[in-house]
C-alpha cells in the first residue's frame, strides 16, 4: 500500500497544524492504490486497536512505577492536553467519518513516536511495553495507508489538514511519563468511540 507523507513534527513544543499529503502529485492515482479487501482490513485494524488499547495503557502505567501506578486518575487526566476532536457519529456521512479518522490517526501516529522514543530512553528494558508500542504504531500506519486509499478512491481527497500534539523533548522524566499516560488514556477513550462510529460504515 501507499505510505502517506505524515510529518511527525516531534520537535515542536505546542500543537502544530499542518497539511498531510496523502499521496504525492497533484491528485489521486486511481483505483490501483487500493487493495481489494481494503474496507475489511481497515475494519480489522480499528477493531484490533480498540481491543488492545486498555492493555497498552495498563502496561504503560505499570512500567512507569510510582506515583503513576497508584495515582493514575489524577496524573493521567487528559483534560489539559490537545487531542483531535472526533465529532462524528453513526449517522454522519462516511466521507466526514473518514476525514475525521485520518486526522485522529495522523495525530496518534506522531504521539506514539514521541512516547516510544521517551520509553526507549526511560525504560529501555521494558521489552513488552516497547513491543506493544511498536505494534500499535505499525497497525496505526497501516490504517493511515488504508484511509489514504479510501479517501482517494472514493472522494478524490489527497490532502487533509492535520494537527500534531505537544512534543515531550526537553521535558523532565516525570513530565514525559505524564504526557505519555495522558495521551494513552485519551486514546483508550477515543478509539472506543471510533470503533462504534466506524464499524457500521465498514460492515460487509
Amino acid at each position: 500500500g501507499v505510505v502517506p507523507f505524515v510529518a511527525l513534527l516531534l520537535l515542536q513544543r505546542r500543537p502544530v497544524a499542518g497539511r498531510a499529503l496523502l499521496v504525492t502529485g497533484s491528485g489521486c492515482p486511481g483505483h490501483g492504490l487500493c487493495r481489494s479487501n481494503v474496507q475489511e482490513q481497515t475494519r480489522r485494524q480499528v477493531a484490533l486497536l480498540n481491543a488492545t488499547a486498555q492493555d497498552l495503557f495498563s502496561l504503560y502505567l505499570k512500567c512507569q512505577g510510582e506515583p503513576f501506578s497508584s495515582e493514575a486518575d489524577r496524573l493521567c487526566n487528559p483534560g489539559g492536553i490537545f487531542f483531535p476532536a472526533f465529532r462524528v457519529n453513526r449517522t454522519s456521512e462516511k466521507k466526514e467519518v473518514m476525514v475525521a479518522m485520518y486526522k485522529l490517526f495522523a495525530f496518534l501516529n506522531a504521539s506514539l513516536g514521541n512516547i516510544t522514543r521517551d520509553q526507549e530512553e526511560l525504560n529501555p528494558t521494558a521489552k513488552d511495553l516497547l513491543d506493544r508500542l511498536h505494534n500499535t504504531t505499525k497497525t496505526t500506519r497501516g490504517l493511515i495507508s488504508n484511509l489514504t486509499c479510501l479517501l482517494c478512491k472514493n472522494y478524490n481527497i489527497f490532502q487533509v489538514d492535520v494537527s500534531y500534539g505537544d512534543s515531550s523533548k526537553g521535558k523532565s522524566a516525570f513530565k514525559k511519563k505524564q504526557q505519555g499516560c495522558q495521551v494513552l488514556r485519551k486514546y483508550v477513550q477515543v478509539i472506543a468511540q471510533v470503533a462504534r462510529v466506524l464499524l457500521p460504515h465498514l460492515s460487509p
